[in-house]
């Protein structure tokens, strides 16, 4: 399982697959537990005063994990994701060797939900038409919504929806490129799931995680989630046109991606205007020809 969440493999559903049939999960996924109803008899007023001073800072992320959950040592949940990972990259390393024999450039996509990462993915992809061939698989917990929006733009795309699971897995991304038609030279685009925590430790077989971050997050993103930016080797600032009705220091974004990640290449772009597009094209080409 997952030591960050626990979600394990979730529930992995892959459109038009039917030896995968929705869960009971699909139809009510986050449905309360039922709970005894409580009658309020009275209300009293209590005074605490603390004999110590409270720490200001509870932090989990300190053990050899890096993680905590309840009633798991440290070197229980380092077995754990020693087993999980060390599965998971094999089956990447089938996805990449793969990948690299029909010559594709395969790239994860990865953000926070809202960056833009849909919309910039279509914008690319019709920017790419009759050019370089493309297909997508999608990740998301539900709905088939952005395959369809890719598919809208004549690009082959197939939906992976996880379910309960936070992130696409090495074996999602196998099943699902033996359902898509991609020829050789072309470009697989990943588009994970939104999270910038649990996706950075599953590698998928690509040759580069791209980190998107809009300008309507905050400067400081990087270093609250430094785990992805480290993994990443290109991070795209997106809804740059924003800029003017914000209070974003761009700088200091860029900084600390460079803090997390000094190697990490950094584009500034705009799915909606197109500013920085060429750039971002530029850099897909420069990855074909290594």
């Amino acid at each position: 399982m997952c030591t960050i969440c626990g979600c394990e493999q979730g529930n992995q559903y892959i459109e038009g697959d039917q030896r995968n049939p929705h869960s009971a999960f699909r139809s009510a996924p986050f449905s309360p537990a039922p709970r005894q109803s409580l009658q309020i008899k009275a209300i009293h007023k209590t005074s605490h005063i603390a004999s110590e001073p409270l720490a200001t800072n509870l932090d989990y992320g300190q053990g050899e994990a890096g993680a905590h959950v309840p009633d798991f040592s440290q070197r229980k949940m380092l077995e754990i994701e020693i087993n999980v990972l060390e599965k998971n990259n094999r089956l990447a390393q089938r996805n990449r060797r793969q990948f690299i024999a029909n010559k594709q450039l395969a790239l994860n996509l990865v953000s926070s939900p809202g960056s833009g990462k849909t919309t910039l993915l279509t914008e690319t992809l019709k920017l790419l038409q009759n050019a370089i061939p493309c297909a997508v698989i999608e990740g998301d917990q539900q709905t088939t919504n952005d395959a369809e929006r890719i598919r809208a733009t004549g690009t082959p795309a197939i939906q992976v929806n996880t379910g309960k699971g936070c992130h696409l897995d090495a074996q999602m991304i196998f099943d699902a490129m033996q359902r898509l038609p991609l020829a050789e030279g072309g470009i697989m685009f990943i588009e994970n799931v939104g999270n910038l925590v649990c996706p950075a430790g599953f590698d998928l077989g690509e040759q580069h995680k791209v980190a998107v971050l809009s300008v309507t997050e905050g400067e400081d993103k990087p270093l609250k989630y430094p785990h992805m930016f480290a993994a990443a080797s290109l991070m795209l600032l997106n809804k740059v046109d924003l800029l003017p009705h914000l209070n974003f220091d761009v700088e200091k974004c860029i900084a600390s991606a460079r803090q997390v990640n000094p190697q990490i290449e950094i584009l500034l772009v705009s799915a909606t205007t197109g500013q920085g597009m060429d750039n971002w094209l530029a850099w897909l080409e420069n990855q074909q020809c290594v």
